[in-house]
């Protein structure tokens, strides 16, 4: 089972969409077939998405939300390597091209990450979960996914660093917070002793 955090991934795409049409030069169709494949698939008919979504992703290669959507409606049915080429479509971008929003490419680099770790692809799952935390810093789901990635690569101190300066900075206990200090020194040698 993919462990990439599909329930916290957009449940529908961009309003106004990302403006690729493949070439057709027809961005509503485009938009209306998008919308109602994603609603398939939040109505619980993940097969029949993803039907329409690989025949919507190949008419329209070169759109990243489509391939995203794509990406992530082969992951919620357990096919990852399936899923692999459109995750990479859809964070492929070009200069002339727009990109996915900021928060479906943080999802696209999550699940693309995730689902490398899952396929027993370590090293390119933590490039690409480091390559997502280096462009969005903030985002504890991406490090925790690293620090998973890193654990599966036998990097077990970077991976217990990680994930302790998430508990520290992000913990709501109030007994982690009385020792966060502790956590985030020690965290940095944990091999230290006196």
């Amino acid at each position: 089972m993919n462990d990439s955090p599909k329930d916290s991934l957009n449940d529908s795409p961009n309003d106004e969409g990302t403006g690729h049409d493949g070439g057709t030069g027809n961005d509503g169709e485009r938009d209306r077939l998008l919308a109602a494949a994603v609603g398939l698939r939040e109505q619980g008919r993940q097969e029949e998405a993803r039907d329409r979504l690989t025949e919507l992703a190949a008419r329209h290669p070169d759109d990243v939300e489509v391939a995203y959507q794509t990406a992530w409606a082969h992951d919620v049915l357990g096919l990852e390597a399936e899923a692999v080429p459109y995750y990479e479509r859809a964070l492929k971008t070009t200069g002339a091209e727009p990109g996915l929003s900021e928060e479906d490419r943080r999802g696209a680099l999550l699940g693309l990450g995730s689902t490398f770790r899952v396929l027993g692809r370590y090293e390119e799952a933590v490039a690409t979960l480091r390559g997502g935390v280096e462009e969005f810093p903030d985002d504890g789901a991406l490090r925790t996914f690293l620090a998973m990635a890193l654990f599966n690569t036998g990097d077990h101190h970077e991976s217990t660093r990680l994930l302790l300066r998430l508990v520290a900075a992000t913990s709501e206990d109030p007994r982690v917070g009385r020792y966060r200090r502790a956590i985030e020194y020690y965290a940095e040698d944990l091999d230290e002793t006196v």
